[in-house]
C-alpha cells in the first residue's frame, strides 16, 4: 500500500535528522532568519559556552523591529534601540553572517526580505525568533517562529527539537466579491475558528481561492495563521510560486534551478492523504472584514453589527472587557466609527501589492485632515517599486507621505506608537491591548478598508466609494 502524504508530511519527514522515542523530532533547518530583538541573548549563550555558528551561510540578519521609520540616516536617539542594533551588527560580523542593517538597499522587515531575496524557497524549513515566520509558508515551506533558546540551538547546531504538529486543511473555493482581499479571507477564517481553533496544528490552505491569489496575497494568509493558534500555515507551490522565486539572489541557478523546479513540482498533498482536521468555507460569505475587539478572532463583515456573546467560544467577562477597552457595545455598527490613525505596513501588508491597492482607492481623493496616516513599506525594495511605478506621486497628490521601511506601528517597540485612546485602522496582524501603544485602540483591516478610512476619517466600505 502506497503511503499517501500531505505536503507538510513530505517536507517535515525529509528534514528529520533523528526521531526521539516518545519525544520530539530533531529537525534540520535550511534557513535561519534573525533580527535585533530575539538574537542578542542567543549569541551571548554561544559566547558563554564557547560555541560558534555552525553554518553562518544559512543564517540571514536584518534590522527591523526597533528601528525608526524617519531619518534613518541619523544616529538612533533611543539608547536601548541603538544598543540592540549595534549588538546585532557586532554579532553578525563576528560570526560572518549576512547582515542588512539600516540604510542597506536590501534592508527591511525580516518576513518581507526573505522572499524578495530568494532566501525563502519551496520545500525548505525556515525558522526565526518571531511568531510571524509562518509568512514563508506561502511558498510551500515549513516556517515557524521559535524562542530565544531555540535561536541559540539553531545557530550552534542548525537543528531544532520539535514535536511534529497535527495537520489541518482549510478549503475555500468559488469567487471572491469586490474589494475582498486575502487579508479579509484570513480574518474571516480566524473569526470562524477563533484565536485558539488551530492550536497544535500546521494548516494547509487549499482550493482555488488560494491558488488564484498572488504570492503577496498568499503571504498575508500564511502570516495570519499564527493568529488562530496554528504552528504555521502553507500553500502548495505552483507555477506562480516558481515564477516568483526564480532569478532572485539566493535562488539556485542553471542546472541546480532545473533540479530544484523538478523537486518543487512534486510538493503537493497526495490524493486521499489524511488530515487530523478539515474545514470547508463558502467564499460567498466573505466580505471586507474589520475587528471590533482586542484579539484577531473578534472580527465581522464591515457591514455587520457587533454580535452578542457566543457562549460556545467567548468568555463573557473578557468579551465585555474587550468592548469596554474599545469603547464599543454589543449591537453597534462598525460602519461610520471614527478613525484617528491609519497604518499601512507590517509583515502582513507591507508589500508592493498592498500599496497598489491603497493607492488605487485613494487616487483622486484627499486624505481626511483629521487622520494621521503612516504608510510604511516592508523593505527598501518595496520603496523603490513604489517610486518607480508612480505610486509615490499619486499618494503625495492625495496628501500622503511615505515613511522608511521597518516594522513601525505594528508593535509598540519603536517611535511609531498610537497615542492612548486613539483609534487606528491597521493592516498589521494583532490588536491586543497596548499592542500599538499604551491605550491604543486597534481595528485590523485590509489595505482597501484602510484606504477608505484614510480619505473619510471613518470606517468605510471601499465598495461604496
Amino acid at each position: 500500500m502506497i503511503n499517501k502524504k500531505t505536503l507538510f508530511d513530505k517536507i517535515w519527514d525529509s528534514h528529520v535528522v533523528r526521531k526521539i522515542e516518545n519525544g520530539p523530532d530533531v529537525l534540520f533547518i535550511d534557513r535561519h532568519l534573525i533580527h535585533e530583538v530575539t538574537s542578542p541573548v542567543a549569541f551571548l549563550g554561544l559566547k558563554n559556552r564557547n560555541l560558534n555558528v555552525m553554518y553562518p551561510d544559512l543564517t540571514f540578519a536584518t534590522a527591523d523591529h526597533n528601528t525608526p521609520t524617519i531619518n534613518q540616516h541619523l544616529p538612533i536617539k533611543d539608547p536601548l534601540s541603538a544598543k540592540q542594533l549595534q549588538t546585532l551588527k557586532d554579532n553578525t560580523k563576528k560570526h560572518d553572517i549576512v547582515f542588512w542593517g539600516l540604510g542597506h538597499k536590501k534592508n527591511g522587515i525580516v518576513h518581507v526580505i526573505g522572499p524578495e531575496s530568494g532566501i525563502t524557497l519551496p520545500g525548505t524549513t525556515i525558522v526565526c525568533g518571531d511568531s510571524h515566520t509562518s509568512t514563508h509558508g506561502a511558498f510551500g515551506a515549513i516556517a515557524f517562529g521559535i524562542g530565544t533558546s531555540e535561536v541559540e540551538m539553531v545557530l550552534s547546531t542548525q537543528c531544532i527539537m520539535q514535536p511534529k504538529p497535527k495537520s489541518m486543511r482549510i478549503n475555500i473555493n468559488g469567487k471572491l466579491g469586490d474589494s475582498v482581499t486575502p487579508k479579509d479571507v484570513a480574518l474571516f477564517i480566524i473569526s470562524k475558528l477563533s484565536t485558539s481553533g488551530a492550536t497544535g496544528y500546521f494548516v494547509e490552505y487549499s482550493g482555488n481561492i488560494f491558488s488564484e491569489m498572488s504570492m503577496e496575497g498568499r503571504m498575508t494568509v500564511c502570516n495570519l495563521s499564527i493568529e488562530m493558534g496554528a504552528r504555521g500555515g502553507l500553500i502548495s507551490p505552483d507555477k506562480k510560486t516558481i515564477e516568483y522565486v526564480k532569478n532572485r539572489e539566493y535562488t539556485p541557478k542553471g542546472q541546480n534551478l532545473t533540479k530544484a523546479i523538478e523537486y518543487w513540482s512534486k510538493l503537493h498533498t497526495d490524493e486521499g492523504a489524511f488530515f487530523d482536521k478539515e474545514y470547508n468555507f463558502n467564499s460567498s460569505e466573505i466580505e471586507p472584514m474589520v475587528t471590533f475587539g482586542t484579539n484577531p478572532g473578534m472580527g465581522i463583515s464591515i457591514s455587520g453589527k457587533i454580535p452578542k456573546i457566543d457562549s460556545k467560544k467567548d468568555n463573557s467577562s473578557s468579551y465585555l472587557k474587550s468592548l469596554s477597552y474599545m469603547g464599543y457595545k454589543i449591537g453597534d455598527k462598525m460602519l461610520g466609527k471614527k478613525v484617528d490613525y491609519v497604518f499601512l505596513g507590517s509583515c502582513t501588508n507591507g508589500r508592493i501589492e498592498d500599496f497598489r491597492t491603497f493607492s488605487k482607492i485613494t487616487k483622486g481623493f484627499k486624505k481626511d485632515r483629521n487622520v494621521t496616516a503612516w504608510l510604511v513599506p516592508g523593505s527598501h525594495r518595496v520603496l523603490r517599486q513604489i517610486k518607480s511605478e508612480g505610486i509615490l506621486e499619486d499618494l503625495e497628490s492625495s496628501g500622503f507621505k511615505i515613511r522608511e521601511p521597518g516594522c513601525s506601528a505594528c508593535l509598540a517597540m519603536n517611535d511609531d506608537k498610537i497615542p492612548p485612546g486613539k483609534y487606528v485602522i491597521s493592516t498589521s496582524n494583532r490588536n491586543f491591548e497596548g499592542r500599538q501603544g499604551p491605550g491604543a485602540r486597534t481595528i485590523l483591516a485590509s489595505p482597501a478598508v484602510a484606504a477608505a478610512a484614510a480619505i473619510t476619517g471613518r470606517i468605510t466600505d471601499p465598495r461604496k466609494l
